[in-house]
C-alpha cells in the first residue's frame, strides 16, 4: 500500500505540474500581448508624428514659395507709387498701360491693395501720419501712401490720415 500512495502523490504532483507549466505559459503569453500592445501603440504614434511632420513640412514649403518674391515685390511698390503720382498730374495711355500691367503682374503673384478710405483705423493695415478733428472719431479721411497685402500678410501699411 505504500508502494500505492508513493504512486497517488507522484501523480498529483504531476497533475499540479502541467497546472503550473500552463499558468506560467499563460502569464508569458500576457506579458508578451502587453509588450505588442506597447509596441504596437509606438509605432501608431510615430507614424502620426511622422504623418504630421510631413504635413507640416509641405505647409512649410508652400508657405516660403508663396513669399518667396516678397522682397523684390517690395522694391517694385515704389515704383507703383510713381505711376500712381505720375497718373495723378498728367494723362498719358503708356503710362497707364504700364501701370495697369504691372499691378496686374503683382496682383497673380498674390498682392493686393488695403483699402483705406473711409474705413475705421486698425493699427494692424494702417499707419496713423497726421491727425485732424472731424465728426466721426477713427475714421480714416485721407491715404498718403497706400498699404499692400501679399498673400493676406501686410507687407506695407496705409499710412493714413484720421479724424480725432
Amino acid at each position: 500500500m505504500g508502494d500505492n500512495k508513493d504512486k497517488i502523490e507522484y501523480v498529483s504532483e504531476n497533475s499540479d505540474e502541467p497546472d503550473k507549466k500552463v499558468k506560467k505559459v499563460k502569464h508569458q503569453l500576457k506579458h508578451c500581448e502587453q509588450e505588442r500592445a506597447e509596441y504596437l501603440a509606438g509605432w501608431q504614434r510615430a507614424k502620426a508624428d511622422y504623418i504630421n511632420l510631413e504635413k507640416r513640412t509641405e505647409q512649410e514649403k508652400s508657405e516660403w514659395i508663396k513669399f518667396a518674391n516678397s522682397g523684390l515685390i517690395c522694391e517694385l511698390l515704389p515704383i507703383l507709387d510713381c505711376f500712381e503720382s505720375a497718373l495723378k498730374h498728367k494723362e498719358d495711355e503708356g503710362v497707364r498701360h504700364l501701370y495697369n500691367k504691372l499691378k496686374t503682374i503683382l496682383k497673380n503673384e498674390g498682392l493686393e491693395e488695403i483699402k483705406s478710405l473711409g474705413e475705421k483705423f486698425n493699427p494692424e493695415l494702417h499707419e496713423v501720419i497726421e491727425n485732424e478733428k472731424g465728426e466721426k472719431e477713427e475714421i480714416i479721411v485721407e491715404e498718403i501712401q497706400k498699404g499692400y497685402k501679399l498673400h493676406n500678410k501686410v507687407i506695407r501699411p496705409s499710412r493714413v490720415k484720421i479724424n480725432k
